[in-house]
């Protein structure tokens, strides 16, 4: 989130955007706590609208009475535009908070960057000046490895002094002995008698001793440290061996008695046993034949009850058909209906006859019609051939 707001910062968020729009400034956990999930929603829309602008897209800036599903709808078009992949359902984006959110925040800030030109440049370390570390001595404390030097090279002056012994010229031997003559001219004639209080001896002896006290600090790298606690290990499980050692020798012993009793027990069993497992086996071969009789007398009655079953449902469709006919034999209706039929038909045939007289005497009417105006029509050419006959 730090890195969005640094974002957000090089684009002039402040200005274009907050200053603009009038909005209050986000924290760099904003949209990582959910606080208020409308504002934060409203809030993070305006911010993809103003970063989609920013890269070159026209977007519209959402408003508080906008469809929800619609604007994540489009912002995650915008970003697929782009060529960022989009693997989580856009009801995420709701809330307003969290991963996803950061994640679509972060995509379109680079995308913002690339449109305005901006690029990274490499980054300039400053050259920091090593400080040389004051080594602060404390001669009260020493280590193991420097008492370990200052006693090789105490052996190592003790050596070369001893090899400058053995090779002693004449001269060193004659400045020894001056050297000696003049210890002893300069050694005093009487006991020398201390002049200091011994109370105030020891209480200089008392305030001076923590600052001759050597402390030697252990250093785990030691390898006699290591050395020694080997052996002081050792010489615990030696000990403890020593100790375990008969009670494992004692639970050794008890193992194998107990060892031994079950498997003569078991021996035992068995051999008494040995005629009830011969029957047991018997009995076994008997139940598995019996099964097997059982399982072919099965299927036989399997085969059987399936025929059963069709001679069953056979019988039942021919008492069926007996039902229907005997109902039919023993029900007058039909014999209702028979007469009512017949009777309908007569009915039918009266007024058939009725409607064939009408028809003959129509046709009979028509006929004489038709021999009355013959005549006339005959007649009337009698009459006409007459007439001429006359006017000649």
């Amino acid at each position: 989130m730090e890195e969005i707001l640094d974002k957000l910062r090089l684009l002039d968020y402040e200005r274009q955007f907050q200053m603009k729009m009038k909005m209050k400034p986000i924290s760099r956990h904003y949209f990582a706590i959910p606080t208020n999930p409308g504002e934060q929603f409203f809030m993070f829309t305006s911010i993809c609208a103003w970063l989609l602008q920013k890269a070159g897209r026209s977007f519209e800036q959402p408003q508080e009475y906008d469809d929800p599903n619609a604007t994540i709808s489009s912002i995650l078009e915008e970003l697929r535009h782009f060529g960022h992949s989009v693997d989580f359902p856009p009801s995420k984006l709701k809330q307003g908070c969290g991963e996803h959110c950061i994640y679509v925040l972060d995509k379109l800030a680079d995308e913002a960057l690339k449109s305005s030109g901006f690029h990274w440049d490499k980054p300039d370390y400053p050259q920091e000046e090593l400080e040389e570390e004051n080594v602060v001595e404390d001669d009260a404390e020493l280590t193991l490895n420097e008492v370990e030097k200052s006693i090789f090279q105490n052996e190592m002056e003790e050596e070369e002094f001893e090899k400058e012994e053995q090779i002693l010229d004449l001269e060193g031997l004659k400045r020894l002995s001056q050297k000696n003559q003049q210890v002893e001219h300069s050694k005093p004639e009487e006991i020398m008698e201390s002049t200091t209080d011994a109370a105030a001896w020891k209480l200089e002896v008392e305030r001076v001793l923590p600052q001759l006290k050597v402390t030697i600090r252990k250093d785990n790298k030691d390898w006699r440290d290591h050395v020694e606690q080997m052996h002081q290990h050792k010489d615990g499980i030696e000990s403890s061996l020593t100790e375990t050692k008969s009670y494992l020798d004692k639970l050794h012993d008890e193992i194998s008695r107990t060892l031994e009793k079950i498997g003569s027990r078991e021996k035992y069993i068995n051999n008494q046993l040995e005629h009830l497992l011969s029957e047991y086996r018997a009995a076994q071969d008997q139940l598995s034949e019996t099964k097997e009789r059982y399982r072919q007398a099965s299927g036989g009655v399997t085969e059987r009850s399936r025929m059963l079953a069709d001679v069953t449902e056979e019988l039942e469709r021919v008492k069926m058909e007996m039902e229907d006919r005997g109902s039919s034999m023993t029900d007058g209706a039909p014999l209702v209906k028979i007469k009512q039929a017949i009777q309908n038909l007569r009915k039918e045939n009266v007024q058939m006859e009725i409607r064939i007289g009408v028809v003959e005497h129509v046709l009979l009417q028509a006929k004489l019609k038709d021999k009355t105006s013959q005549n006339k029509e005959v007649h009337s050419n009698k009459t006409q051939d007459t007439f001429d006959y006359n006017a000649y």
